[in-house]
């Protein structure tokens, strides 16, 4: 009964398809009453019972079209896991069902970090055939006490690309970073109990991962670059080698230098299996985001990997980085980006370099100043008339999240998608059920944006119409009232941390007054004491000479 009841809530949108069936049904049978009713039928009833009849039937084809259509809707809501927002969907995302997903794209994704989470996760709204390429490897730094308990190779990278490819990113995020606080697991975590799990029965960490994407409910694969440990060596420009990451952006500071190069230790890492195949068979491969030097390049440096892009088919795409990464790219712009990458593997890694707008509220830069990061420069015309084989697209990749400037998945996967298509579109594939797929979710993905947008500006709207009514407000205040709530945040807290200091400053000038007096006071008293004494011997010695 209570699946009966579903139907007629509101939430639903049934009951109104029902009416008009209802409607359709009593006005076809009021015609066909007439007709039987009548003896004699002039042309005027004629034509007036036909007229009735007939927007009858058609309220009734119209209503069981709707309902159908909306059935469709509701059974997309319940089943379909990666529809993003199920408020909103729509009977013409019927396409994409898991059959139509495996027919998407095979997309290779090569990187490490957040920023090649950040990509998977929203790649995987799009299709299944997604193969993410991360590092096995703690870049010099010292094990876990998990690590050195269970024996196994750093899993951070691929860690955090199975928690974007799965279903359910924050309960899959919770169970494989859990640590146990009590008995004899205490200090481990799940995902390295688990992984060690894995390959004790599957005997190799590749099988491991791959085995992982049913167990996780997954979408696509997760591949290590290479399975032999290595470590990254940054090279400054003025000779010092840094074997460690997590020391690079001190050294860079200490020494007042760059990085000239990276390289790894030992040179001839071979490629994990599995690695080159993906490459070799990709219909788009992506580099980046993330940091340059640590995470980017290092992969593309393994043995084989740089000329399996060269000799591949796919359509090479580089995210540039929105801010620049301390101690690693200061002061980079979208050229040296580029320019390190082709430094370090040559020519042909690069179709086209998509990057941001770069429009960003400045108190969130001052933000990133204070850390000794800035926005990465924008010389595209430099950029072309160096690279001429690039092509540059600028598309709006950005956005806040807790006071940092990200990437946004959607937004990302968006612009990778519609590349995709008009490549497809290019070569007459409008009928491919790739391009069908994708063309038909990037319109319904904008579509929903116009409608958050849109419900974004009532809110704003009646959020300014509130405070109207308390009072009136300068046209400057109601037009920039984001940007001068931004810069009193940012005032308020200066003003915190002046107030922290000065009652610091009054602390110590006070303990140093206390301390000033005790040492006067102790001065004081010898002196007191040492007059008595003198006192005492001249009335002794004056006693002595009577």
């Amino acid at each position: 009964m209570k699946g009966f009841f579903h139907w007629f809530k509101s939430s639903t949108k049934m009951k109104r398809w029902m009416l008009l069936i209802l409607i359709g049904i009593m006005l076809a049978c009021y015609g066909i009453a007439k007709i039987l009713v009548l003896k004699e039928i002039s042309f005027q009833e004629v034509g007036a019972i036909i007229a009735i009849f007939v927007v009858g039937f058609t309220c009734i084809v119209l209503g069981l079209v709707f309902l159908n259509k909306r059935t469709l809707e509701i059974l997309i809501e319940d089943t379909d896991e990666r529809m993003s927002n199920k408020k909103n969907v729509n009977v013409k995302s019927l396409i994409f069902n898991k059959t139509v997903y495996d027919k998407g794209p095979n997309i290779v994704v090569i990187g490490g970090g957040t920023g090649l989470n950040t990509v998977l996760s929203g790649l995987k709204n799009y299709t299944s055939n997604i193969t993410a390429i991360a590092t096995v490897s703690d870049y010099g730094k010292l094990p876990s006490n998990s690590r050195k308990e269970l024996k196994i190779l750093p899993m951070e990278d691929i860690q955090g690309s199975i928690v974007a490819l799965s279903a359910n990113q924050s309960q899959t995020k919770q169970l494989l970073d859990y640590e146990f606080h009590s008995g004899k697991l205490k200090g481990l975590t799940f995902a390295d109990i688990y992984f060690s799990a894995m390959y004790n029965i599957n005997g190799d960490f590749t099988k491991s991962i791959k085995n992982s994407n049913q167990i996780l409910n997954m979408v696509g694969n997760v591949i290590p670059v290479t399975l032999d440990e290595m470590t990254i060596c940054a090279e400054l420009a003025n000779g010092y080698v840094v074997e460690e990451r997590d020391r690079i952006p001190e050294v860079v500071y200490d020494k007042l230098t760059k990085i000239n190069r990276v390289f790894l230790k030992p040179t001839n890492c071979r490629p994990a299996p599995g690695v080159l195949e993906a490459i070799k068979n990709a219909d788009s491969i992506i580099i980046g985001p993330g940091s340059l030097y640590t995470n980017v390049i290092p992969n593309l440096l393994v043995n084989g990997v740089a000329k399996a892009i060269k000799e591949s088919c796919a359509i090479k795409i580089f995210i540039s980085n929105i801010m620049t990464v301390p101690g690693q790219t200061d002061e980079y712009t979208i050229s040296d980006h580029i320019n390190a990458i082709v430094e370090h593997c040559g020519e042909g890694m690069i179709d086209y370099c998509i990057y941001d707008t770069g429009e960003v509220i400045p108190e969130f830069i001052k933000k990133y100043n204070r850390e000794g990061a800035d926005l990465v420069g924008q010389d595209i015309e430099v950029a072309k008339s160096k690279f001429k084989g690039i092509k540059f697209l600028q598309r709006n990749l950005s956005k806040i999240s807790d006071e940092y400037v990200r990437h946004d998945p959607n937004l990302v996967a968006a612009s990778v998608i519609e590349l995709i298509c008009d490549d497809l579109k290019y070569q007459d594939k409008q009928n491919d059920p790739q391009y069908v797929m994708m063309n038909t979710k990037l319109r319904e993905d904008k579509r929903i944006n116009k409608l958050k947008k849109a419900t974004e500006k009532n809110s704003k709207k009646k959020k300014k119409e509130h405070k109207q009514e308390r009072g009136r407000k300068s046209k400057f205040s109601s037009k920039y009232s984001d940007r001068i709530e931004s810069i009193r945040e940012s005032d308020g807290k200066i003003a915190r941390k002046r107030n922290k200091q000065e009652e610091n400053n009054k602390k110590t000038k006070t303990a140093k007054k206390a301390n000033s007096k005790a040492k006067k006071s102790t001065t004081t008293k010898k002196t007191k004491e040492d007059i008595k004494h003198e006192m005492e011997k001249t009335l002794r010695d004056s006693k002595l000479g009577k």
